[in-house]
């Protein structure tokens, strides 16, 4: 429903100031040629031992910083945000999940849903974290999820959810808001999948996410679509076929690659470049092939023989250096990239993940001149720039 935005925004407030209705509202993304003073601000009600109060979150792009305010103190911080120039607000209560979007012309956008669950978790802050998909979704059950993979989904979904805010205008000609497209290439047994298609639905409304899980092996597959049956996940399909080859018949908004092994991940990465897909995360498992490079080289460049001199160590280096060429020809070729921690070590030590936003802007020169160096002092050619070979050579001028 498209209404004024000065309308929409004065139907968000009594919303965001209710204490016992909110649940969580989030803030983010800009309108066109305005920039708010922070990247992102959420809101929720914690229980503190003066009493509930309102927890404003708010990030600046460097630090986050923490605010609560007696309610009766905190009209004027909510009118404050109300007045910045966010593109996107999403606000969930016990009743609904309100999704307000700002459109080119400066209109809401406001799709509405009823809540996902009626029970509101415990919300004190220091009694219970709070988890984007909550641990007692039925869903966690059908997939059989322990409280690890419950951990991991959680980790995930945090990962993911700023990215969205970088997404494009949906919308077509007619007003009408397409389906958010994701792809999941080589998604393994799934449980990542499932839970980005349940969270985003509960966040975008049932109908707005159209989500297709590949996998080269038959019998997953086929497990994959019985259990999305058990679940009621509409919009949630899966495929036979390898990441290189898989048939994906509209452009993806969101590709994700968790845990392919080895040149998998440059396979998928190489995909989602070529389909210039907006946001991609990967979180890369084993690094064999930059390893044998290493290891049937010439040998590491001065000073740094001792890096590659032991097998364990050579092992690790390999992997650090495989995923700085993936940041490297990603910036190079349109995305803005950031590699994070995935989960805590403690439950894998292939814990990195690859968050790449695509902005279309041309590498600067520095970028390049780092991947030339890195590439000749170590005699390395990735699998990610063999697969990519046209693109990178324009990229590198």
């Amino acid at each position: 429903m498209t209404q004024t935005l000065e309308a929409a925004l004065a139907d968000l407030r009594p919303m965001l100031l209710d204490a016992d209705g909110l649940v969580r509202a989030v803030a983010a993304g800009r309108r066109r040629a305005e920039h708010p003073s922070v990247v992102r601000a959420e809101l929720r009600p914690v229980d503190l031992k003066r009493g509930r109060e309102l927890q404003l979150v708010t990030n600046d792009g460097r630090q986050a910083t923490t605010r609560n305010l007696p309610y009766d103190e905190a009209g004027t911080a909510v009118d404050d945000l109300l007045a910045e120039p966010f593109g996107n607000w999403h606000v969930e209560t016990v009743d609904a999940t309100v999704q307000l979007r700002v459109t080119k012309k400066g209109a809401a956008l406001v799709h509405r849903t009823a809540a996902s669950r009626r029970g509101v978790e415990a919300r004190a802050h220091d009694r219970a974290k709070h988890h984007l998909l909550d641990p007692a979704d039925p869903l966690f059950t059908v997939l059989g999820a322990d409280a690890d993979k419950r951990r991991q989904v959680d980790a995930f979904l945090r990962l993911l959810e700023p990215a969205l805010d970088r997404l494009p205008d949906r919308t077509g000609p007619d007003g009408a808001v397409r389906p958010l497209r994701v792809v999941d290439l080589g998604c393994g047994n799934a449980y990542l999948t499932f839970a980005a298609h349940r969270w985003l639905t509960d966040r975008l409304g049932a109908g707005q996410v159209r989500t297709l899980g590949v996998d080269v092996r038959p019998d997953v597959v086929a497990r994959s679509e019985r259990l999305a049956g058990e679940a009621r996940l509409d919009g949630l399909s899966f495929a036979v076929g390898t990441i290189a080859d898989a048939e994906v018949t509209e452009r993806p908004d969101v590709v994700l690659a968790l845990h392919a092994c080895d040149t998998a991940t440059d396979e998928a990465l190489a995909r989602a470049v070529r389909w210039e897909a907006p946001v991609v995360l990967a979180a890369p498992c084993c690094h064999h092939d930059v390893q044998r490079q290493l290891a049937a080289g010439p040998g590491a460049p001065e000073p740094y023989r001792a890096l590659a001199r032991h097998g364990i160590l050579r092992e690790r280096f390999a992997d650090v250096l495989t995923d700085t060429y993936r940041s490297l020809l990603l910036r190079m070729l349109g995305y803005k990239v950031e590699v994070v921690e995935f989960v805590d070590s403690r439950h894998t030590p292939r814990n990195a993940m690859v968050r790449a936003v695509r902005t279309g802007t041309p590498a600067r020169r520095e970028v390049r001149h780092e991947y030339r160096a890195l590439t000749a002092d170590w005699g390395v050619h990735p699998a990610l720039a063999r697969m990519l070979d046209a693109e990178v050579t324009r990229a590198l001028g």
